[in-house]
């Protein structure tokens, strides 16, 4: 295993799209590291049959991340159990319709704002408090290449993947002396369900990458551990990439992979 002197027994995490990909690796990774993880995801059933392959200090509970009342509902049963909230993965996030913006509907180009931006807010607007009264925290919000770099058809991802770039920041000027962090993690293209909806749309250069192309979920998810130890610190405020070989390398990870 990666990263065994990271330990994070005695802390409690909450992964959002907990339920496959990336969230339901990370739940897993941070679980094998000693922390009390709770799965969110919109349905239960997924969330349910991983927090119970998990053990007992995993936890599931329903959650739509863009309904700011169920995200406050949420976190509040998070800290009844635990009594304490020390790591946030907002990973919940979606793409699809990938269309071009002349043909985009505008009720779902709205949800994926809702989603994708709104969603991370209410995690953050939820967890800040929480974490304050117990002198800090790290909050790991999922960033992208396509923060900072158009794509056809992409329009609502890579605008609100830039969104949470500068929420990430706000929350780092904002909180920093609080002692929470605020970091993004930029994975590159990961072997996901998202990835086959990308590639399925056939629109701009990445939906035509080869699958060997994608790293496993289960790096994101060790970048993720790795981005909650103080070895990380420099990164905070911004957004720290596992595309290039010395992310890779700071982490742990295999180089050998092309990089997209």
């Amino acid at each position: 295993m990666l990263n065994p002197h990271i330990s994070l027994r005695g802390q409690t995490a909450i992964v959002t799209g907990a339920s496959r990909g990336i969230g339901e690796a990370t739940a897993r990774r941070l679980a094998a590291a000693g922390a009390n993880v709770v799965l969110l995801a919109r349905s239960s059933d997924a969330i349910e049959k991983i927090a119970g392959e998990i053990g007992d200090r995993a936890m599931a509970l329903p959650c739509d991340m863009s309904d700011a009342n169920a995200v406050a509902t949420t976190f509040a049963q998070v800290t009844d159990r635990f009594g304490q909230l020390d790591i946030l993965v907002n990973n919940a996030g979606v793409i699809d319709p990938i269309t071009r913006i002349e043909d985009a509907n505008p009720a779902a180009w709205g949800q994926v704002v809702d989603i994708n931006i709104k969603g991370v807010f209410h995690g953050l607007n939820a967890a800040i408090p929480v974490m304050k009264t117990s002198g800090g925290g790290t909050i790991i919000n999922i960033s992208s290449g396509a923060a900072t770099s158009a794509l056809e058809g992409w329009s609502h991802y890579c605008a609100t993947k830039a969104a949470v770039l500068m929420l990430t920041a706000c929350v780092h000027k904002e909180e920093g002396e609080n002692n929470i962090r605020c970091v993004g993690l930029s994975p590159g293209t990961v072997a996901t369900q998202m990835q086959r909806q990308i590639r399925s749309a056939g629109i701009n250069p990445v939906s035509k990458l080869d699958w060997s192309t994608h790293i496993p979920p289960e790096w994101a998810a060790e970048a993720i551990l790795w981005l909650t130890s103080d070895a990380a610190r420099r990164y905070d405020g911004g957004d720290f990439s596992i595309k290039s070989d010395a992310g890779r390398q700071a982490v742990g990870l295999p180089v050998q992979h092309i990089d997209a």
